[in-house]
């Protein structure tokens, strides 16, 4: 039967982050605990004046092989794993000289924080923890009878309930500190599996996958207010956006505020800094507006032109420094999030006037090239693929109507394939000089996403009281093929003279004579670019 409470006797403390360690180990003191330490968490303790014992001389073995090998000893995990109650187990501590461990305080060797650096393999490797999660999961296997604290933002509960309860700690906390600590080392153990993954020779999938990552924040709520949720930051080198992002000023973030957020930076990362400005304006993950400009004031009013009602309450994404001028024209409408590599302290002086408006500043754009993976929960499973690192600059483009499409056709096209690639499928969009002028998203056919995007061209256009639909001109970019003429042809009605679409439809010769028949170019891609 588990002992509830127990009295902490003796502790063993080896921890890398020594964040605290001389206040925790000095209220251990108080409480007539006795500590036992390692290597340079010994040295600390010592030179802040604390009784402590070396674990080399409770194992009578010094550290070696430059301290791989010091704690992998049946003197400490003895300690750790006798079971108090069982009389087998304490006749073997009285047998071979054991004194019991009841509290463990270990936080591993950074491996995540070395990768996250890039470092040299070597140097990775060495940051590759073997005694610590060897005693984390002895500790909190036998939590019912020892206490294993993994985080130093754990201390001050810790000292807390020992100054309460005069020494001892409930069964409550040793099995809350027992969940953590697997969490702990399940993390830690992904990270290098996944490190070591991207270096293995062979292909396929593993057989075994594991996920990890570090609690960021905890959120009011998920996607609707009786879901729970929490933001967790993946270990290693992590992409530039909202898990690296500085928050300035604002509201916490909601879970859907970081949904969106993501899918804002990503879909404006595709844009080069150097070669324009760039704005994506981002509702409930789809683009409702994205453009470039010569500013980013002139980028954002083209983004906000292609459907300013959906664009209220929305994500702004910016490709370059937030400047003052675009600050002013982003404030004019209620926005939730405004993200950027950096900004202007005269930019942040205009957001800060709006108080509840986020403001996150990530350093840099994600480059769209860089591999990754993705990963989405089903039922009992998970779904994981490689991240959709294509792009639109890299595909071997083939002309295959009659009509080849115009330099500024073609540009245009290039920018709403770019736009199309981060639009719920299916996707249709419509562009023109840079700039989307109507989209169609997450509709269960292609035709009607083709006739939602033609509908908001022409909303655009009534709104600037144009004669004429701002889909007249236009090009479209679809993210998968036509699998009929029905969408097409509803591009070519809408006004639209040329299309970006990846082909491979068994139906594609019928959907190339539509398109010369329409007078339309078409250009093939040869990549699709589904987003679910």
């Amino acid at each position: 039967m588990p002992s509830d409470p127990v009295r902490v006797t003796r502790a063993l403390l080896s921890v890398s982050d020594k964040t605290g360690l001389v206040d925790f180990a000095r209220a251990l003191v108080t409480h007539g605990v006795e500590l036992v330490s390692t290597g340079g968490t010994h040295r600390a303790l010592r030179e802040a004046g604390l009784p402590v014992m070396e674990v080399a001389d409770v194992t009578g073995s010094p550290e070696m092989m430059d301290g791989r090998v010091k704690t992998l000893h049946p003197a400490i995990h003895g300690g750790l794993l006798a079971i108090r109650c069982n009389p087998e187990h304490q006749a073997a501590l009285a047998a071979h000289g054991i004194r019991p461990i009841d509290l463990l305080v270990v936080n591993l060797y950074p491996f995540e924080a070395a990768i996250a650096k890039n470092c040299p393999d070597d140097d990775a490797i060495e940051n590759i923890d073997v005694g610590g999660p060897a005693m984390i999961r002895a500790a909190a296997k036998n939590h019912t009878d020892v206490a294993v604290v993994t985080d130093v933002g754990d201390y001050a509960a810790l000292v807390e309930e020992l100054n309460a309860r005069s020494g001892v700690l409930s069964l409550a906390t040793r099995r809350r500190l027992a969940a953590r600590a697997f969490a702990r080392t399940a993390a830690y153990d992904a990270a290098i599996a996944n490190w070591l993954a991207e270096r293995a020779e062979g292909s396929g999938p593993s057989p075994f996958r594991a996920f990890g990552g570090s609690l960021a924040q905890a959120l009011r709520y998920g996607e609707n207010p009786h879901q729970a949720a929490s933001f967790y930051r993946g270990p290693g080198k992590v992409r530039a956006g909202v898990a690296t992002a500085r928050q300035l000023q604002g509201k916490e973030l909601s879970y859907n505020n970081f949904n969106d957020t993501d899918a804002a930076y990503e879909c404006v990362a595709e844009f080069d800094p150097p070669t324009a400005a760039a704005v994506a304006i981002i509702k409930h993950a789809n683009p409702c507006g994205v453009a470039t400009g010569v500013s980013l004031a002139e980028a954002y009013e083209r983004a906000l032109a292609c459907d300013p009602t959906s664009a209220f309450g929305g994500i702004v994404a910016l490709n370059r420094s937030l400047d003052a001028e675009a600050a002013r024209r982003i404030v004019d409408i209620f926005t939730e999030v405004i993200i950027a590599p950096d900004a202007s302290e005269e930019a942040i002086a205009i957001v800060a006037a709006k108080k509840n408006l986020r403001l996150l500043l990530a350093g840099t754009v994600p480059d769209p090239r860089a591999p990754g993976e993705t990963v989405k929960t089903l039922s009992g499973g998970l779904l994981v693929q490689g991240r959709d690192n294509a792009v639109v600059d890299d595909m071997a483009l083939r002309v295959v109507t009659k009509r080849a499409p115009s330099e500024r056709e073609l540009a245009d096209m290039i920018f709403a394939f770019r736009v199309a690639k981060h639009v719920k499928s299916n996707a249709i969009v419509y562009a023109r000089d840079g700039a989307t002028v109507g989209i169609g998203a997450g509709q269960m056919s292609r035709v009607d996403s083709s006739r939602i995007a033609a509908w908001k061209a022409a909303e655009a256009a009534a709104r600037t009281g144009a004669a004429d639909s701002l889909a007249k001109g236009a090009v479209v970019a679809s993210d998968a093929f036509f699998p009929f003429a029905d969408g097409l042809m509803a591009a070519a009605e809408a006004g639209a003279t040329a299309v970006i679409q990846p082909g491979g439809s068994m139906r594609d010769a019928e959907i190339i004579e539509a398109a010369n028949a329409a007078g339309l170019a078409m250009v093939f891609t040869g990549h699709r670019h589904f987003r679910h």
